[in-house]
């Protein structure tokens, strides 16, 4: 079989499993946020948080909630890691240094999981279990939160209440993330992944030396690094390491693991707005962008430029020979255009065009799919951006679910999509025109800035994914891009909050002759060309400095 024919079918393959899993699990999740009853294990964990389960919030409460309760872990992760060289199980690792322990605990509580350590030689038992796994769930939960609460928005009426923080809360870790990862945790410890609480011991005599490795709760942790769409890995190698990874069906199973959750959110949103036709329209959206990324990067990693990649069948370099070109192409579009950054390859090494792809998936803001709950409100957003388009060029007042999309709202939505590119490009910009963080750069040239744009691009995006050429772990990127990703995170998450309050104190407005009917494939159409219009004209200057430049160039 040919790797080509052997990539197609992989695709084939997981759109299969993800069109299967869509209705139960999109139902479920529906079910799930719209239930009046408490499980007793939730009644257990709100009463000892101390919070009323069926108390109403308006926007400002509920972004209370999500800022308070992200605040306290940011806080208690730092403390965890500053304190490891003194906690039992840490393996005789010392306590993390001050700026990398902000790093680290500002990306896993804003569910990006950018590491600027080695996994392996950092990070105790304590640490990762307590600390880093806990957030891989919690993170999520607050992700799905914030996009229920929006969709709240679109669904009621007259009535500024968006639902409880906590209780989204709760019932999204309890309900939806733990058992899905219990049950992914499984398959992965049955097909090779490890799981173990092993201290460091050595493998085996490498080329006259001998090889150390730790053990871990690796299985469960790879199982909700990706189901959360969180990213971080137990080993610096990530999902090319043959602990995390072992197989290229559990390889597979991860894309599917990282893209399950939020594909089906899609039906979610459609059963909770009354039609789940305008679910089936964000889907084929996000459906529309991720198989064109994926064809595009099979294509452009398949390209055969010269006999050594004639006779490889493909651009091999940086990828695992367990995979192949096609799984690692397909693992490289899913992750980027998630906000997980889990990596099974390295995209420095992809040709120029390709790794210009991932850090495109990233700049349309990871919308197809995109994030746990993220995804879904972002893409929710770019749809009142297009429908405020399509209003501007029949001279309408733009309308989306029933609600009028007036200044109140276009101005939220826009600030939304304003905030992320602005982080990203003055980040940019001011590592290039200082000196010391130059230093950082494996490369020069159009690919050493690719390291710098890839960098903040995936930090303010909540990516956590690293062009693995740049030495973050310096003061001047572990601060900076810890600031990008708390304000990637939260800046965002007020103006959608705010937007699903002024959408939900709105009267609904009745469907006429001239409404545009967003269910239908002409609108999909065109909330393809926004995203991607909008993204073009955003990036096209820092892209055409890096990634086209280099692929233009070879």
């Amino acid at each position: 079989m040919s790797p080509v024919l052997a990539g197609v079918l992989q695709l084939l393959a997981l759109i299969a499993a993800l069109a299967l899993v869509h209705v139960p699990l999109g139902n479920y999740m529906a079910g799930v946020y719209s239930s009046d009853k408490h499980w007793r294990v939730e009644k257990w964990i709100y009463k000892g948080i101390g919070a009323n389960p069926d108390t109403e919030m308006r926007w400002p409460a509920y972004l209370r909630g999500v800022l308070a309760f992200s605040a306290v872990g940011v806080l208690f992760l730092y403390l965890l890691q500053r304190l490891q060289g003194s906690l039992p199980g840490s393996l005789g690792f010392a306590s993390i240094d001050p700026d990398q322990a902000f790093n680290t605990a500002a990306s896993f509580v804003t569910n990006t999981n950018w590491q600027s350590y080695y996994g392996e030689q950092a990070m105790g038992h304590v640490v990762q279990t307590a600390g880093l796994a806990v957030q891989n769930f919690v993170s999520a939960a607050v992700g799905i939160a914030v996009a229920v609460a929006l969709v709240r928005g679109f669904a009621r009426s007259r009535t500024g209440e968006l639902g409880n923080f906590w209780a989204d809360l709760v019932r999204g870790t309890v309900r939806i993330l733990v058992p899905v990862a219990a049950i992914a945790a499984v398959v992965l410890v049955a097909c090779g992944a490890i799981q173990n609480f092993s201290g460091i011991h050595e493998v085996g005599q490498f080329m006259g030396g001998s090889q150390q490795w730790n053990g871990g709760a690796v299985a469960s942790t790879e199982a909700i690094k990706e189901v959360g769409t969180n990213g971080g890995g137990v080993f610096n190698a990530n999902s090319a390491h043959p602990f995390e990874n072992p197989t290229p069906f559990t390889n597979l199973f991860e894309i599917f693991l990282i893209l399950v959750i939020p594909l089906s959110l899609t039906r979610t949103f459609g059963v909770l707005v009354g039609s789940v036709k305008q679910g089936y329209a964000i889907l084929a959206t996000m459906a529309t962008i991720w198989i064109g990324f994926t064809a595009l990067m099979m294509w452009t990693e398949f390209s055969h430029h010269g006999p050594a990649l004639e006779i490889a069948g493909g651009a091999t370099e940086g990828k695992e020979v367990r995979f192949g070109v096609g799984g690692s192409s397909i693992f490289a579009v899913a992750t980027t255009l998630t906000s997980t950054g889990a990596v099974d390859s390295f995209h420095s090494s992809f040709t120029g065009l390709g790794g210009g792809i991932t850090m495109l998936g990233m700049m349309l803001g990871e919308i197809a799919p995109g994030g746990v709950g993220s995804g879904l409100y972002g893409m929710l957003i770019m749809a009142i951006i297009a429908v405020f388009i399509a209003g501007l060029m029949v001279g309408r007042t733009p309308e989306y679910l029933g609600k009028k999309i007036g200044t109140r709202e276009i101005k939220l939505a826009a600030c939304y999509i304003l905030v992320t590119p602005a982080l990203v490009l003055i980040f940019t910009a001011a590592a290039m025109a200082l000196p010391t963080p130059q230093n950082s750069m494996t490369n020069s040239g159009a690919h050493g800035f690719s390291e710098i744009l890839y960098a903040y691009t995936s930090g303010a995006n909540n990516n956590g994914s690293a062009f693995a050429g740049l030495n973050a772990d310096t003061q001047w990127f572990n601060t900076t891009i810890g600031l990008a990703m708390l304000l990637g995170r939260f800046v965002p998450m007020v103006f959608v909050l705010a937007l699903a309050g002024s959408l939900a104190e709105q009267k609904p407005v009745p469907a006429t002759a001239g409404t545009l009917r967003t269910e239908k494939p002409l609108f999909t159409g065109l909330l393809v060309g926004a995203i991607l219009i909008i993204t073009g004209l955003t990036y096209f200057p820092a892209l055409a400095l890096g990634p086209l430049a280099e692929g233009m160039a070879s």
